[in-house]
This record gives structure tokens, sequence and C-alpha cells, in this order.
């Protein structure tokens, strides 16, 4: 049975060890989850494989603890073999068909999606959920440009599955998004790099729900 459910989406921690500072990944991501974080992706593009895994056995341990699923980010033979929650993978990524053959029907995979064509394939092909934006352009990928928020409701409103924001999402600009058909917004810098990650997440919590 899959771990995950629309509310899963609410508040999206993925990570980014740009902000690690004098913290561990695995304490900055404990922080997230005391302030409210309802999911965790780990992104990893620098580590190699067997710290990456090492870092995704830890970090599972504390989702378990927290009872919030934990998704991979692209890897899906290593989503695999650390019994994660799930996978998320891109347009350029493995093809939706042959992730679900590998991780089979308990798992969670989220596609990401930025025209309404490719929603809609993803869906039919079976994703759980899709990642949409970037809404307010990007810290993390300096080449993505911002989605007109008119064509991410579009996005939201032309699958039955939900659909969270992604791009440059922090509490100052999350409200923007209240009301355009969202399941939630999922964060890298808006949480990782606060001072005061727990209480960040808490407030970025409090607006999210409100948007909804």
């Amino acid at each position: 049975m899959k771990n995950f459910n629309r509310d899963s989406l609410r508040l999206y921690a993925v990570t980014d060890r740009s902000w690690l500072g004098e913290q561990t990944l695995c304490e900055q991501v404990e922080e997230a989850l005391r302030g409210g974080a309802t999911m965790v992706q780990i992104r990893e593009k620098e580590l190699d494989e067997a710290d990456f895994e090492d870092e995704a056995r830890e970090i599972q341990k504390l989702c378990r603890k927290y009872q919030v699923p934990l998704i991979i980010n692209d890897n899906v033979a290593l989503a695999k073999r650390v019994d994660a929650d799930g996978v998320h993978i891109g347009q350029s990524d493995m093809e939706m068909k042959n992730a679900r053959e590998l991780l089979g029907e308990d798992k969670i995979i989220g596609v990401t999606a930025k025209t309404i064509a490719q929603a809609k394939a993803a869906e039919a092909a079976g994703a759980d959920y899709l990642g949409s934006g970037a809404v307010f352009g990007s810290s993390t990928k300096l080449d993505a440009k911002p989605m007109e928020h008119a064509l991410f409701q579009e996005i939201c409103e032309s699958v039955a599955i939900p659909v969270v924001a992604i791009g440059g999402i922090t509490a100052d600009n999350v409200m923007q998004l209240k009301g355009r058909g969202m399941a939630g917004v999922a964060v890298v810098s808006g949480i990782f790099a606060c001072k005061d990650i727990e209480a960040g997440t808490r407030r970025l919590r409090e607006l999210v729900d409100s948007c909804m």
C-alpha cells in the first residue's frame, strides 16, 4: 500500500546541500520535518552512488520516524535498493512505464510536467502526482524560465492526479499561488536556506495551509 495521499504533497521539502553550513543534511531534514514538512525528496547531483545511498538510508529512518514519504530524485535503481517510498522523474529521465515496472505498484512515482500535454501523458502512464513550474524561476536551475501562473492552473485543471508547484517558492511569494488548484508546494531554498529551518518551515506550512 502506498504511503501517500494528496495531503502528503502539502509541503514537499527538496534537499540541496548548498546550504549545509555546520549541519549535516540529516539534521537539516529533521528540522524541516519538525517544522511540518509532509514529504521529503533527496536530490543529489554531486554525490557518488555509495555516498548517496548512505545518505538516503539515514534520511529514510528519519522519514519513517515522522511517518512522511521519502522520494528519491531521478535514481530509480537507488530508490528500489533503499526501499524509498518512491521516485521523482523528469521528462528526460527514465520513462514512466519503465520506472513502474522496476518499482512496482505500491511505490509513489512523480513526474515533472511543464505543459498540459506532458501532464496528460504522465497521468495516462500512471504517475501518482506531477511537479510543475518553475512558478517563480529557480535558484537551483538557473536556466529555468518562470511559468505563467495561468498555465500552471491549466495544468492543475487538466488532470485528476494532484499537482505540486515548484520553483523559487518562499514564504514571501507562496500566497500568489492561492486558488490555482495545486495540492501543495515543493520547496528547496525556501526551507533549506533558512537560518532556522524548523521555524522557517513552520511559517511556510502555515501559509501553504491557508492557500488550500
